[in-house]
Parts: structure tokens; sequence; C-alpha cells
């Protein structure tokens, strides 16, 4: 498989020059336009069109703050949110999905399913279609569907590493192995998508292993497989500042890989560095920056964003037909951007990026195709500062790309040439 593996920053100069500027400073390329959909979603996560048109926007908040559940927003002939209706009891949720006439929500311990019908808000209670997932760590779980009836659902490690607890103060952190972080969690699971009340794991089977913190998968039906978006690891420099420089951590990429049965991803044994395109074993494994990981133990990812962190937060492969064919079949992902003080030049991500997925699961060149949502100067790009910071996306019924936001709420529709 053909990897490419280039610097995010060094994509949004490249696709800058041709973009235009939409509605809240966003910037597109030529022939496409954004116009506000919604506004003011409280905890706004991912989402997921209905067969009958209504748009579904999970939530995750904090676990101590008020239920939001599911917002099901009704959309007048412009596209305009004209009704906003909110169900279930779900705090955390993140993976929503429709699926042969349901909605498959997740919650940090249990994948949902509500039977649509003509109603926005589906009449009857959810069935629980799997359950019994551990709620620590983030507690948010992707979903995503094959072409067989496969229900994927990602868990993500207990931390950013996997250390002895019990270690002495100020000791060098060591690494467990094996790590009690992968029992259970820290991989992706295959389920039955028509069966009820499944078990986590016992009535699953493991995909893939090595997952950190998976923030989103889909299933591409252009060249038949699953892929997902995953954060890499952080601190490394805090934890290891005589093996690890700060342009070393910079460099540790948060990746995209194309995930097959028996994928392992690394964590928390290695990392990868998408400066200079290797995977090295971990530092508190043995690493020192330059220990290159068993090629034959670990994937390579099809993308690896870096320097700064982006923080992909969801990917959806465009299967409409609305946008020129150069979109079609790829992927667009959105970069939530990272946290972390103001820094010069500020830091990765808030943006949506595009990548072309050819037939034999090959990457194309990635490039920036929706900037602008932190604001118009690259000092707006951090937490602190950005207006607005991209989270979810969906494809609605006409092909145009639905893009919401975590700071406020707000929900976008991309259209081209209309």
């Amino acid at each position: 498989m053909k990897h490419l593996f280039l610097s995010a920053a060094v994509l949004a100069l490249a696709a800058a020059p041709a973009f235009a500027q939409e509605a809240d400073g966003l910037k597109l390329p030529p022939g496409f336009h954004a116009t506000m959909v919604a506004d003011g979603l409280t905890g706004a996560r991912h989402m997921a069109f209905g067969p009958n048109g209504i748009l579904y926007v999970s939530t995750q908040v904090a676990r101590t703050q008020p239920t939001v559940g599911i917002y099901a927003l009704h959309l007048d002939s412009h596209h305009k949110a004209d009704k906003t209706e909110k169900f279930g009891t779900v705090n955390a949720g993140t993976g929503i999905r429709v699926y042969k006439g349901g909605l498959y929500a997740a919650s940090p311990t249990t994948v949902f399913r509500y039977t649509l019908d003509k109603n926005a808000v589906p009449a009857g209670e959810p069935v629980a279609v799997i359950d019994g997932m551990p709620s620590t760590g983030s507690g948010t779980h992707p979903i995503a569907f094959d072409n067989k009836g496969g229900l994927y659902v990602s868990l993500d490690g207990s931390g950013n590493t996997c250390v002895d607890p019990n270690a002495a103060k100020g000791a060098r952190p060591l690494g467990l192995k094996p790590c009690p972080g992968l029992n259970g969690r820290g991989g992706v699971w295959r389920f039955d998508a028509s069966k009820a009340g499944q078990k986590f794991p016992s009535d699953g089977e493991q995909y893939a292993t090595g997952v950190r913190n998976m923030g989103a998968m889909d299933w591409s039906t252009v060249s038949g497989a699953l892929y997902g978006v995953t954060h890499g690891r952080d601190q490394t420099h805090d934890q290891f500042p005589d093996l690890i420089s700060a342009s070393d951590d910079d460099a540790i990429g948060d990746e995209m890989h194309r995930i097959t049965k028996g994928t392992n991803l690394g964590w928390p044994f290695t990392y990868y560095d998408a400066v200079r395109h290797m995977r090295l074993t971990g530092p508190e494994y043995g690493g020192d920056n330059k220990t290159v990981a068993d090629a034959s133990m670990y994937d390579t990812p099809v993308v690896a964003f870096a320097p700064k962190r982006v923080a992909p937060l969801d990917l959806i492969f465009y299967n409409a037909s609305q946008f020129p064919a150069k979109y079609r079949g790829g992927a667009f992902i959105a970069m939530h951007g990272t946290n972390g003080p103001q820094i010069p030049g500020g830091h990765g991500g808030y943006n949506v990026v595009f990548v072309g997925i050819d037939r034999n699961g090959d990457a194309k060149a990635p490039e920036v195709f929706a900037d602008g949502f932190a604001g118009p100067t690259s000092d707006d790009r951090y937490t602190g500062h950005a207006a607005f910071r991209p989270v979810g996306e969906a494809v609605g019924p006409d092909g145009a790309l639905y893009v919401v936001d975590s700071n406020k709420g707000r929900v976008w529709r991309i259209s081209y040439g209309r």
C-alpha cells in the first residue's frame, strides 16, 4: 500500500491561496459556499442524516452537567433548522450513524438503536445492541458499519501511556508489558449490527488493537475497508526531556489508518514520527527517539499529520455526487484543533481536511478543504481564542457537506455551485 505523509501546516499553506471567504469567515475552494444551518447546540459532537431528512446530532458534556441527549433538526426548504427537538438521556455520546432504518448512538457503556419512522423523534424506547463497555477513560465510542452487516465500535486505551502507577515519585516512567489498558479496550471490535442484547466484549470479535484514542471511523465503499483517525500521545517531552525535545514531541503524529482484521496501531509500545516517517519504540519501553519499532508487528498509517497536533474528531467518506469528481469516494476529516496555551504560529487543526482514497485503499495527497474556523489570524488557532472548532460532519440527502462546531454548537452547510 502506498502511504503519504504530509505536514498539516504545509497543507494549509498550499491550499490557502485558492480559498474564497464565506459565512463566519470560513475559507473554501472556488465554487463552494457555506451557510449557517443552526446554532447553540450545547455539547454538539457527531452527526447523521435520517431517511426522513432529519439531521441528528449527538452530544458530549461532562457527566456532572445536565443531560442533553440527541438533537433532531428539522430543515426547511432553504436548509435552515426551523425546529429543534431533543430526546434520549445520554450525556457523553459520540458515535451516531443511521443504518437500515435505525439510528445507532453510542453512550459510554452502550450502543443503542432507535427505530426511525416518519417522526423526527423516534416514538419507541431504544434497544441496547451492545452493552457492558468500560466507561472509564474518555467514554466515547465512534461507530461504523461495513457492507456485510458488521457494526464496528472503538474503545480507547487506559490513558496517554501505560506506565507503572506505583513507580517512585520522580523516577523515570516504566512501561507495563503486558499493558492492562489493552485488556478489553484499546482496540476496535466487530459486532452483528442486527442483533440486540450483545455483551461487550464476549459477543464481539476483536478486529484491531493498539488504539490510544480513536476520534472516528467510517467504511469506504470504494476500497471496501474500514478507516479510522487517531490521536498521537501527548507530553512525551515533559516525561523524557533528555530523550525527546519539544520539536520531537510536535512530530508525534495524529494518524489515519486503513484497519483490517488483526491491525495493531502500536499503542502504548510505540509512537509514529510523522516528520521522519517512522514508527519508534516508546521511551518507557527502552526507546531513545531513534529505535525503530518492528515493522512486521505494527501498522503504518495511510496519512500522518504533523508537526503540531490536529486532533481529528470525525471522518466521513463522501459517497454523493454534488461535489466535483475528485471528492467522490474520498474522506473528509474534521480537525478539532489542539489544546494548550498560545504558541507562536498557532496550533494545528481547526479545519476540515480532504483525503482521496483509490480502489486499492491508497491515500492521495491530503489537502485542507475548509479553513478559517478558528479566526482570521494564526494566533486564533488555540482553544482560548478559537471562534469555532469543527467536531462533526454529515453528508446531506442533496450531497452537501454539513459541519458542526463544538464551541458554539453552530452547524454549516457546505455546497458546491448552489
